[in-house]
């Protein structure tokens, strides 16, 4: 498949590895990305539910619905992104994430909020997660750790970022400008790196993933598995299983942590304030992860960050004071890092890089399933029951089932082939 003209130009003349820009712009796109995640719609909750007297289980309903979206679509996109690249797939998304995050600003209905919001949320569950790490496990292969830590920062990075600018968006307004700014900051930053400079794999242009094809280093050994004989493994469903009990609590802790942390008796902008904590920990936690040996098993380091979700869980129920919120909030953040790092890390080593998108795709629409169920139980149970404590106690007890599962996912052995 040919490049864009702009790459053509650059690869022959640049000092280093394009694989470095393809990092970076996906960065751009990953911090773009978060404005619908739940973290970022959790500072919305008390304004939105106040002025339409709206419950916590409609909105986080909109959470829901759009994760199940996201489950039909993505086992069809991640073979398109196999053959066509991501540079497409990523243009619209962020293209639709910020006109969808401009337009909630004159949401006047439930319906009209769940309209754009679950075509949002849609968007940052499927085609977002498969261009992202489909562009990223093509270009690099021996460095995917470092690779994979670097993106996931940036994601995180958005994390931090766009909620406090949400939040002080609206201290000079509304709830309006809040989601006025968090589209113009998606549309700013993420589209033209990717519509300009991204290529679908390094063979394109020339190279090889990691380096360039000057045939003086002998290429790593990848597995290469379809997408049938993957499933037909038990780590696949082991693998799958562990993201079945994790994204529950991280969606449904992250978009209630706001309004639980109001209802403990802090401030609007001391949860934000701790839902940046929460995030700055977790980008510091996928980053360094990055820089630990790769020949320690990737299971055990699930394993780990399923504990810290855990612990975080149990210890967010009895929080007084931002002070009191400040450990069981980096411990969640510990353990959203680390998942976020390491389980599309885990798929592509486990799997290989040649029908990722196909086999990822199947998995997403699982973890998406059980993401979009997340944020609905914690709303319900706090609906039934006044608090958030009952849904805390659930999710605490999910992610230290999530600790034997990964304990038990051993990478598959099949016979590696060569790359020509």
């Amino acid at each position: 498949m040919q490049a864009p003209p702009l790459p053509r130009f650059l690869i022959p003349r640049l000092p280093f590895f394009y694989g470095w820009v393809v990092l970076g712009c996906l960065c751009l796109a990953g911090f773009a990305r978060q404005g619908p995640a739940v973290a970022v719609l959790s500072v919305f909750v008390v304004p939105m539910t106040e002025a339409f007297s709206w419950s916590r289980t409609e909105m986080s309903g909109a959470v829901s619905l759009g994760g199940l979206l996201a489950a039909f679509i993505s086992p069809v996109i991640g073979p398109i992104v196999d053959r066509r690249g991501a540079r497409l797939i990523l243009c619209l998304a962020v293209a639709g994430t910020g006109v969808a995050a401009l337009a909630l600003s004159f949401t006047q209905s439930l319906l009209v909020f769940y309209l754009l919001f679950c075509f949002a949320r849609m968007v940052w569950a499927g085609p977002y997660d498969l261009g992202l790490y489909s562009a990223l496990n093509n270009w690099f292969v021996a460095r995917r750790a470092i690779a994979t830590s670097i993106v996931t920062l940036a994601q995180l990075s958005g994390l931090v970022a766009l909620p406090l600018i949400a939040q002080l968006a609206m201290n000079g307004s509304d709830w309006r400008a809040g989601w006025v700014a968090v589209g113009t900051v998606v549309l700013m930053v993420g589209f033209l790196p990717c519509w300009l400079l991204l290529v679908r794999r390094p063979e394109d242009v020339g190279l090889q993933p990691d380096r360039l094809s000057d045939g003086k280093t002998q290429a790593p050994v990848e597995p290469r598995w379809k997408r049938a004989e993957a499933m037909r493994t038990p780590a696949f469903w082991l693998l799958s299983l562990y993201t079945v009990l994790v994204y529950p609590v991280q969606a449904g802790v992250s978009l209630h942590q706001a309004p639980h942390l109001i209802e403990r008796g802090l401030s609007p902008v001391a949860a934000a304030t701790i839902i940046a904590f929460l995030s700055a920990v977790s980008a510091l936690a996928a980053f360094g992860i990055g820089f630990l040996p790769r020949r320690w098993p990737v299971r055990y380091l699930m394993a780990a960050t399923a504990v810290m979700l855990s612990a975080g869980s149990f210890g967010l129920i009895g929080v007084s004071s931002a002070e009191m919120a400040a450990l069981p909030a980096g411990l969640f953040g510990l353990g959203i890092g680390g998942v976020m790092m390491l389980l599309p890390m885990a798929w592509a080593d486990y799997f290989g890089r040649e029908s990722y998108g196909a086999i990822r795709g199947v998995a997403l629409s699982l973890q998406v399933t059980a993401q979009a169920a997340g944020p609905l139980v914690s709303g319900m149970l706090r609906d039934w029951s006044g608090t958030y404590t009952d849904s805390l106690l659930l999710f605490g007890a999910l992610a230290a089932l999530a600790v034997l599962a990964a304990l038990a996912a051993r990478q598959p052995r099949l016979r590696a082939i060569q790359p020509a």
